[in-house]
């Protein structure tokens, strides 16, 4: 290949979604694309008889503009964009060059064809942002079969690189490497081939019970040519084959490489770590040190939810019923040691544990409401069972909230009428600090306690925001205040803060904003609902979010989130803090633009919003 294709095809291969094509294909493309310069002040597509098609970005930039000559997006180096004669292209917009540029064209022929040869290459060009996301979506699903995690691949449990010794080192040497690492199994290698295995009990049986020098060589009592399995296989799949076969270890296999060992261990401990037995041990639990322990199971729920593709909605379902149930327990255990409450109250628990959409490393947002039969006297009770219980769950792992938003502040604990106080405050006079409040507790939800006090003060809640259109301004303002880091060259903006270098925050950045726009368009049209997804399908309809923005908005929800359990639950399998901080180059060239697909539906709604609530005017 001559070297001008050859430096075509390089960069063609860093461009998605042409890093998606087979290699064969990636090689010939240089050959039938068509190379345009454009002029500083051409215009975009260029004006020629055979404009049709795709065009990739080499060098320049191109601005494109709506009807009314705004500008709404530009392209760089290594965007792409779609024309069909009769069209405005694939946005909707028309261009100029505001560089001179260079441009490679691809014929509508030539596009159709490789759309053919390569699904990941054709997703790319789905009809909407909404259909590409939801096929970026597809594939794993969660079932029922997969709750008590036997559907999963045995390659998502193994926890740890594989252990192993030579077959021509000593028992002693084996048992001192077993005790090291802390396994009961271990796998001998002879000229980096598996040649046996050895376990706690073929060193207790044939070494210390026959007397067997602990200088011998291991292989002398390994289990030579023993079983294995397949990467691929299903935790059912090996649980079938140690049943069958009565052994406890399997080691498992990559073609000849062993990558790690599985044991009915493993396999007990995988299906026991589910909701359905962490709410049940926590309901017996008798101490605040047990809670712990079971609290420490979280991250692996979470891990083994993410490896049987459950959806980020059923993870956050599953960790915040394991909350709410320590969270009760812990009542309990208060209430055991204070007596009983002097007049009835209601533990609400606020941000993601309200909305039914907790990880495993989530800090806690609670607060009490409590009857208006309180008296002054009352409140040393109440200050002492709200420490108990926030003590409680940060020792389970829910730390407390850096901005103090928990019940142990008396602002956080009030009696009925004065929550109402509050609440009108914050919503006939917003202000900054009001409106953080705001998003906290508007995610209001009981956890324990008298139900009928918490539907008086959303009663009165909703029946103010719904009227207040000033108050919704000002919340749409908080909305704005997240951003998508996207940049206007449609590049990520990448976090720099020294501890999370070239990263993207796709907590704060990516889900925090729909999280706010869901908020804002329950409360704008009087609804109850917590829950984001819940929220954005309630108002889907509605004056306040179209059908097509709130199909929208779930889908870009649904897939930032889906990367964000994926990238914790890489960090738990390896025994790492989670955290929500993805860097891009981790990602495919595909994936890279489905995100970038959804952080431009956060940007449209969200400049849908300035213009609603004319936030320019209140910020």
């Amino acid at each position: 290949m001559e070297i001008e294709l050859v430096e075509i095809r390089d960069f063609l291969a860093t461009c998605s979604p042409f890093d998606e094509l087979p290699e064969d294909r990636l090689n010939e493309l240089p050959r039938r694309l068509v190379v345009r310069y454009l002029r500083r002040g051409s215009a975009f597509p260029p004006d020629a008889a055979d404009n049709e098609g795709l065009y990739l970005m080499r060098s320049g930039a191109v601005d494109l503009r709506d009807q009314d000559d705004q500008i709404r997006d530009r392209l760089g180096e290594g965007d792409i964009y779609r024309y069909v004669s009769g069209d405005s292209g694939d946005n909707g917009l028309q261009g100029v060059a505001i560089e001179d540029s260079l441009v490679y064209q691809l014929s509508c022929g030539e596009l159709a064809s490789l759309e053919n040869s390569s699904e990941a290459f054709a997703e790319r060009f789905s009809s909407s942002l909404k259909s590409r996301l939801k096929k970026a979506l597809e594939g794993d699903q969660f079932t029922e079969s997969h709750a008590g995690g036997l559907g999963v691949a045995i390659a998502k449990v193994i926890r740890r690189e594989p252990v192993t010794i030579d077959c021509d080192a000593s028992l002693q040497e084996a048992a001192r490497l077993m005790t090291e690492e802390k396994i009961s199994s271990l796998m001998i290698m002879a000229n980096s081939n598996l040649a046996g295995l050895i376990t706690d009990s073929d060193l207790r049986k044939q070494c210390v019970a026959e007397g067997v020098p602990i200088s011998e060589p291991v292989h002398k009592i390994m289990r030579a040519d023993p079983s294995t399995i397949s990467y691929r296989a299903t935790v059912a799949q090996a649980l079938d084959k140690m049943t069958a076969l009565r052994i406890r270890h399997l080691p498992v296999m990559k073609g000849s490489n062993p990558i790690g060992m599985i044991s009915l261990t493993d396999i007990a401990r995988y299906q026991s770590t589910n909701t359905a037995f962490l709410a049940s041990d926590i309901r017996k639990a008798e101490s605040i040190d047990v809670l712990e322990s079971i609290a420490a199971k979280l991250p692996e729920l979470q891990l083994q939810l993410s490896n049987a593709g459950a959806t980020p909605r059923q993870i956050g379902h599953a960790i915040t019923a394991v909350t709410d149930a320590l969270t009760r327990r812990l009542l309990e255990m208060a209430e055991a040691e204070l007596g009983p409450p002097p007049v009835s109250y209601a533990w609400m628990a606020a941000g993601s544990q309200g909305r039914q959409e907790q990880t495993s490393f989530s800090d806690q947002d609670n607060a009490l409401l409590i009857s208006d039969e309180m008296l002054p006297e009352h409140d040393e009770y109440f200050s002492a069972l709200a420490r108990i219980v926030s003590d409680g769950l940060n020792t389970c792992g829910f730390v407390y909230c850096p901005g103090d938003a928990m019940a142990t502040n008396p602002q956080w604990r009030l009696k009925l009428s004065d929550w109402k106080d509050s609440f009108s405050e914050w919503i006939d006079h917003p202000n900054p600090k009001a409106m953080m409040q705001a998003s906290i507790f508007f995610d209001l939800r009981v956890i324990e306690g008298e139900s009928e006090l918490f539907q008086s003060l959303q009663d009165h809640i909703l029946a103010k925001t719904r009227e207040d259109s000033i108050f919704l301004a000002h919340l749409a303002v908080n909305v704005l205040t997240h951003r998508p880091p996207l940049g206007f060259f449609r590049n990520f903006v990448l976090v720099h803060d020294g501890e999370h270098d070239d990263t993207l925050d796709l907590k704060h950045r990516g889900s925090v904003p729909i999280i706010d726009i869901a908020r804002l368009a329950v409360l704008a049209e009087g609804l109850q609902a917590t829950n984001t997804i819940e929220r954005l399908a309630l108002t889907s309809g509605s004056p306040s979010m179209s059908s097509k923005m709130g199909d929208d908005l779930m889908h870009a929800l649904t897939y930032i989130d889906t990367l964000r359990i994926r990238h914790q639950a890489d960090l738990i399998r390896q025994g790492l803090p989670p955290n929500n901080y993805l860097r891009p180059a981790d990602l495919s060239g595909l994936e890279r633009s489905h995100l970038k697909d959804a952080f431009r539906i956060i940007q449209v709604m969200q400049e849908t919003l300035e213009l609603r609530y004319q936030t320019t005017r209140l910020s």
